[in-house]
């Protein structure tokens, strides 16, 4: 069959027009990451998609991908920070050496899909543990308790917990094992405060902050919520977990929080930035870390936001801490009291625009992360580091 010269213009148009189009939605950009600090940095880099008119017509962001400089793709993942399913960030791990610039490439190709990871990040509800909230990764894991496990201490039944503490999970391996556990707890109870060779939970919250629980400093007390009522799941891995906690209104100031709380893999940090409000102005905003039989020994470096705790626990040893602008405190007071749970190293701050960002975290001897308090220590330094010269990146 011929085709007439007007079809075929007209067919050849088509062809250059569809051509063009999708040459407009191919991506090819150089992404330059660079450390400036004097070790290597093994973190999750965010880009954030609108920041760049690149990204405005694009249609699929599941065909974006990254490759590191010796051609390898790298996991990705998409974020939609305010859940209109429309994806806000993409995440990719960057390993870069010390005081370096190493180069990624960000591009499309809709016959390809981002690698799978051996390892994840990982949050969810856990109704068959009554309503705790745990999140995890590769290095910890934390939980917390909800309204149900109130409920059932307030009518003086069994099994529940009041408590706004931060537990901490003490895990030895790097796979997820917040599934696991909890499956064996209900078939064993208390199967997860055993040691079977991934770690266990011997840490004890109670009415303390555990670590990084929240409250109000005045007149020598330590004014707290109750446990949260709503969570919000916003991302679950593979490269971070975000998710959110409410609290009902409490103290006579009518505070109530909402606590953004996020893990990247790799990290023994969780990030807190909780938004805070009050009907009243409140005298203070103070975190905790409990100090428990008062075994341990407390460090406090106001000028550079750090605080420590380093205890024994059974037959080793866990450092916990919390890292903050230094800036925002106030003072920090290492509290020693024969109450029940009121031994506490309390970080007091002074919010600004009812926000506070802080960074909660821990390492255990048993998972060989840690060996000595040093070097608890030094990661808590390397952190604090880390959060003043993040990552910086270019696209080009």
């Amino acid at each position: 069959m011929k085709l007439n010269f007007k079809y075929r213009i007209s067919l050849f148009s088509c062809m250059v027009l569809l051509s063009s189009f999708t040459i407009d939605k191919q991506l090819n950009k150089k992404l330059v990451v660079e450390n400036k600090l004097q070790f290597e940095r093994d973190e999750i880099v965010t880009i954030h998609l609108n920041d760049y008119k690149c990204f405005s017509k694009f249609k699929d962001y599941n065909d974006l991908l990254v490759k590191d400089q010796k051609g390898n793709l790298v996991v990705t993942q998409l974020v939609d920070v305010d859940q209109d399913g429309i994806p806000d960030e993409l995440l990719f791990q960057a390993v870069v050496p010390a005081d370096s610039k190493v180069f990624y490439t960000l591009f499309t190709d809709s016959t390809l899909s981002s690698p799978k990871s051996n390892t994840t990040t990982y949050a969810r509800f856990v109704p068959e543990r009554i309503d705790d909230f745990a999140w995890e990764n590769d290095k910890v894991a934390f939980r917390t308790y909800g309204p149900e496990a109130q409920r059932l201490v307030e009518e003086g039944k069994e099994g529940g917990t009041l408590s706004s503490g931060i537990d901490l999970w003490l895990k030895k391996v790097n796979y997820s094992i917040i599934d696991s556990w909890y499956a064996k707890n209900v078939q064993a109870p208390g199967y997860y405060h055993i040691e079977h060779g991934e770690g266990y939970d011997p840490y004890h919250v109670g009415a303390s902050r555990g670590t990084g629980g929240t409250g109000i400093w005045e007149n020598d007390s330590l004014h707290t919520s109750k446990n949260y009522t709503k969570y919000r799941v916003i991302a679950a891995g593979p490269l971070r977990t975000i998710f959110e906690l409410d609290y009902a209104p409490w103290s006579k100031y009518g505070i109530t929080e909402t606590k953004k709380i996020s893990l990247d893999l790799g990290s023994n940090f969780s990030r807190f930035e909780n938004r805070i409000s009050s009907k009243n102005p409140i005298p203070n905003y103070t975190l905790g870390i409990t100090l428990h039989q008062e075994k341990g020994t407390v460090k406090i470096n106001q000028q550079s936001g750090i605080f420590r705790h380093w205890e024994p626990i059974d037959d080793a040893f866990v450092g916990e801490g919390i890292v903050i602008a230094p800036t925002l405190v106030k003072e920090a007071l290492d509290h020693r009291s024969k109450a029940v749970d009121q031994s506490q190293l309390l970080i007091v701050t002074q919010p600004k625009s009812n926000i506070l960002v802080y960074y909660v975290g821990f390492s255990w001897t048993g998972s060989k992360q840690v060996q000595t308090v040093q070097d608890w220590d030094n990661m808590l330094v390397k952190q604090a580091e880390i959060i003043k010269n993040p990552l910086l990146v270019k696209m080009k």
